[in-house]
């Protein structure tokens, strides 16, 4: 099986897309970020330069004109850029994207797929280090897609471009080099399924996106004290998974919920949650949540590694899950 990164199991996809569908169009701006992958766009844009748009940096606008163009029948995959870049995006992607199949009775479809990189980026400062997934998710109407690496984003992103819903796909902004064993062939991940990353008995570490990479080096360090934790991959947030995560709880007693974005409100909180109501009797130690702090970004890489989720942290928030060490703390 060759081994590709990330970007060129995007690249895959979305030429596989263009040949299958005349009327698939690209539209951003950097679609495979700033750093050395970006050139790997090029031979692609030369071959559909007549499908590829690069609007002004404008995101309230173009991503109103995708979703316009989505309502039309047109799929569109739409690059946002940095998950605050977003921002200015939100009414169309809150007042129109998420709603339009529900408010028109189920008349429209909305095949657009909006793409952003979230994540911090060692000294970016707050206005380019937002994992906003929170937000989003608290928008009925939309898919919510966070690939781990390359093999997950090919199989994910080819699922989006073939879903009729509105869909965003998250990926993380240092993960355009990450290598992995990634098929030639095409290949589809079902949303909704969540992929068990490593088995074991005494804790369960549940993560999404460049997370899980860091819960299975944490996987590995609590192994070598004795500590078996089994790492779940969600994949997507919408659907989500809770079979899967309710399972490997029942199975260990114990829960460890990580995410790169902030403590309230987040993506662990919404796990936490959903654990505590669905699967308390078979807790047995309170979850822990390791996230991001509730402060701002520093463009200082000190302190955002001080406020960042780390394989030390899961370690020691697994470690007092189970009682082998100090209590389990909330918070990064």
């Amino acid at each position: 099986m060759p081994t590709k990164n990330y970007a060129d199991a995007m690249l895959d996809v979305l030429r596989t897309a263009m040949e299958e569908d005349p009327s698939f169009v690209v539209m951003g701006n950097e679609v495979l970020g700033i750093g050395p992958e970006g050139a790997q766009f090029e031979p692609f844009q030369r071959e559909y330069s007549e499908r590829i748009y690069f609007p002004p940096c404008s995101e309230a606008s173009f991503a109103a004109l995708a979703a316009g163009a989505a309502m039309c029948g047109q799929r569109v995959f739409a690059h946002l850029g940095l998950a605050p870049f977003t921002y200015p995006a939100f009414s169309s992607i809150a007042n129109e994207i998420a709603s339009a199949r529900t408010s028109s009775g189920g008349r429209l479809d909305v095949p657009v797929i909006m793409h952003m990189s979230h994540g911090l980026l060692h000294g970016g400062g707050g206005q380019h280090s937002e994992t906003p997934m929170g937000m989003y998710w608290n928008l009925p109407g939309i898919e919510i897609v966070m690939p781990s690496g390359a093999r997950e984003v090919k199989g994910l992103l080819r699922t989006a471009i073939r879903s009729d819903n509105p869909t965003l796909v998250v990926t993380h902004a240092f993960g355009y080099g990450a290598t992995d064993d990634v098929p030639d062939e095409d290949y589809e991940i079902p949303f909704g399924v969540a992929d068990l990353r490593r088995e074991g008995n005494d804790v369960t570490l549940v993560a999404c996106s460049a997370m899980v990479g860091v819960a299975l080096e944490a996987a590995e360090q609590l192994a070598a004290d004795g500590v078996g934790a089994e790492v779940i991959d969600l994949r997507t947030l919408v659907p989500l998974d809770e079979a899967a995560i309710l399972a490997s709880v029942a199975k260990t007693g114990h829960l460890v919920v990580v995410d790169e974005g902030r403590l309230r409100c987040g993506v662990a909180s919404e796990i936490a949650a959903t654990v505590s109501e669905r699967g308390f009797d078979s807790l047995r130690a309170p979850i822990a949540r390791v996230a991001r702090l509730d402060v701002p970004v520093s463009a200082s890489a000190i302190h955002e590694a001080h406020i960042s989720p780390s394989a030390e942290k899961i370690v020691a928030a697994a470690k007092g899950a189970v009682g082998a060490g100090a209590p389990a703390a909330s918070g990064g």
